[in-house]
């Protein structure tokens, strides 16, 4: 699936479920497939405590504490990385109206995950970020 058709499973689902835009920010692979630096399987976001609270009484989390709709996980934190997702979601890049959080947030989380996949993501984040801030 393209990231375009995951990115439309996401506008469908925030539209149904009646989700502000200011609520949610993509991260994961997200960052990465929407500045064209790798592909995505799926789309995570994060979402106000508030949101989360709300979707659980209408989907089940799973075994990790995420709600998986339609290639769309959707976690309430991304401890024990990141204490608050307010800040996350408030300080995120808007690309095409969408939230997604900062780069350097997504380096911070694989540098500390470092699994095999994520650094290759590593690399990638390094690589944009230097070629951003010398241009």
């Amino acid at each position: 699936m393209s990231f375009e058709q995951l990115l439309k499973n996401l506008e469908d689902f925030v539209k149904k479920e009646k989700i502000s835009y200011n609520d949610f920010a993509v991260f994961g692979s997200g960052p990465l497939a929407v500045r064209n630096l790798r592909e995505a399987r799926d789309i995570d976001i994060i979402v106000r405590p508030c949101i989360f609270e709300k979707l659980k009484q209408k989907y089940k989390p799973d075994n990790r504490g995420y709600i998986c709709i339609n290639n769309i996980e959707i976690a309430q934190d991304w401890q024990p990385w990141f204490s608050d997702v307010n800040v996350l979601i408030d300080s995120a890049d808007i690309i095409n109206g969408i939230r997604y959080v900062k780069l350097q947030y997504v380096l911070e989380w694989k540098k500390a995950f470092n699994r095999e996949k994520d650094k290759k993501d590593i690399a990638l984040i390094e690589n944009y970020l230097s070629k951003k801030s010398i241009g």
